[in-house]
């Protein structure tokens, strides 16, 4: 059964992001991100690139010929073929259809109103469902 990790109360969720990407590399994890929408994707891209000058965090588009030997897999359609099912980090304000594949969810919520009602209303959805759920509060900076 999947484990999802609910990470409340980031101020950015981009970066926020990174960091936990960074941190599931150093485990040797294999990562997806799914985004909310394009502009969100384009940003993500954009950060990983950026993130750190002295770390490199691997990532491909889905459906990019080299996705399944990339660590980390970027879309923001959640049909999309997806090589990897290890974990999942959602920076969508839905239920990822097939989150059931990985083993390990991570929903990340930032302090914007309309995200934190989103994210009670999946942690509902999760919690109905019986699945084990962690809820982290990230501290304000």
């Amino acid at each position: 059964m999947t484990r999802i990790d609910f990470h409340s109360n980031v101020p950015d969720k981009i970066q926020y992001a990174c960091r936990l990407v960074r941190k599931a590399r150093a485990a040797n994890c294999e990562i997806v991100l799914l985004a909310g929408d394009r502009a969100q994707l384009a940003a993500l891209d954009e950060a990983l690139w950026t993130f750190s000058e002295q770390e490199f965090l691997p990532h491909v588009i889905a459906g990019d010929a080299l996705a399944a030997k990339t660590p980390v897999v970027l879309t923001d359609n959640e049909n999309a073929e997806l090589p990897h099912h290890q974990i999942l980090i959602n920076l969508s304000n839905a239920s990822p259809t097939h989150f059931a594949r990985f083993e390990r969810m991570f929903e990340i919520i930032s302090s914007n109103d309309a995200d934190k009602t989103a994210g009670r209303e999946r942690y509902r959805y999760y919690q109905q469902r019986g699945y084990p759920l962690t809820h982290f509060v990230a501290e304000k900076t």
